[in-house]
């Protein structure tokens, strides 16, 4: 039995890595702001509220958890990783959770580990609080991983990409699903052969993250998404199928989303450049993923019983049904 600390902790895949060990009879700390309530039965685990990007909030926590472990799942900047690997440099695994943005945006394919260069970070991009540095700041939190490692510091980063599942707080699925079970026609980016950028299932992302802190070497980093990859057709028909129902995709090329203002980067999953990722290097450690049909059952399952529908994403109903009534061709059915 290990103690644990959980930078982060309850939203997503911090919920499952946390339920997890929890299963496996290990003690967890969780150090969050306490904006939102922990999703765990009361008294399963410790709770320090504070700001992590205070070094005194996170040294309160190291000192109430002594942990053998750590996984950083709120490090937004390299000052943030620098200061954990600081406090956290004798620990058994200190595992940041990083992001496969942290790769240049390139149509190479597919984005290796050590391979594919990483996003440069400016001082100023390394301070920014926007989205449009967060794969700066995630390429340079993983260069704070390296150094530290070679400082003796058993830190590694995990670099999830797309993650899917259970209570994504994103709601990019949301948009997906809800479109599939409310309409029987659905606009989608570019031709049947269209990717999504390379999906990952949040179980299979929190098994990833534990193997590593288990079995994972010190200044390495592990790209994590599923062991296949879909097309959008795949995929809305998975989710069709977990729904029980059957829709008619429309495929619009660039031209005509530029009808109504849209392009394809309007919708969520959609990337400019193919995007896959390499997972040959976590599977080395004895990982697989889930398979998508199974993954897709849950997270419609999980969806049907929410309030959430993922309005905030992509175009609105109306804008969508004027372009698909001047859309005959490129037509599939699934579900």
């Amino acid at each position: 039995m290990a103690s644990v600390l959980s930078i982060g902790g309850g939203q997503f895949m911090s919920r499952f890595v946390i339920e997890g060990l929890l299963e496996d009879g290990h003690d967890v700390t969780v150090l969050t702001r306490g904006n939102s309530p922990l999703p765990f039965e009361a008294g399963t685990v410790e709770h320090v509220r504070g700001d992590r990007t205070d070094r005194g909030t996170v040294e309160s926590a190291a000192e109430a958890a002594d942990p053998d472990v750590v996984y950083d799942f709120a490090a937004m900047h390299p000052s943030d990783v620098r200061t954990a690997t600081e406090i956290f440099a004798d620990v058994d695994a200190y595992v940041c959770i990083s992001s496969t943005h942290a790769y240049q945006r390139t149509a190479t394919i597919p984005l290796v580990e050590g391979t594919t260069p990483l996003e440069p970070c400016s001082e100023e991009q390394a301070a920014d609080e926007s989205f449009l540095t967060y794969g700066n700041r995630k390429a340079a939190n993983d260069r704070v991983i390296f150094d530290a490692a070679e400082s003796g510091v058993n830190a590694m980063s995990v670099r999830p990409t797309a993650v899917y599942g259970p209570y994504d707080p994103t709601q990019r699925q949301d948009y997906w699903i809800d479109r599939v079970n409310r309409f029987d026609r659905v606009l989608v980016p570019g031709d049947s052969y269209r990717m999504p950028i390379h999906l990952g299932y949040v179980e299979d992302a929190a098994r990833a993250i534990r193997l590593v802190a288990e079995e994972g070497r010190p200044g390495e980093a592990y790209n994590v998404a599923a062991r296949d990859h879909l097309t959008f057709d795949d995929v809305l028909g998975l989710v069709a199928e977990a729904l029980g129902t059957t829709v008619e995709l429309v495929h619009a090329t660039d031209r005509e989303l530029a009808r109504m203002g849209l392009s394809d980067e309007d919708f969520p999953w959609c990337e400019p450049y193919p995007y896959v990722v390499s997972t040959e290097k976590l599977a080395g450690l004895g990982w697989d993923s889930t398979s998508h049909e199974e993954a897709f059952e849950l997270t419609v399952e999980e969806h049907v019983t929410g309030d959430r529908d993922g309005s905030t994403h992509g175009p609105d109903r109306e804008t969508e049904e004027r372009l698909l009534e001047t859309l005959a061709g490129g037509v599939s059915f699934v579900g």
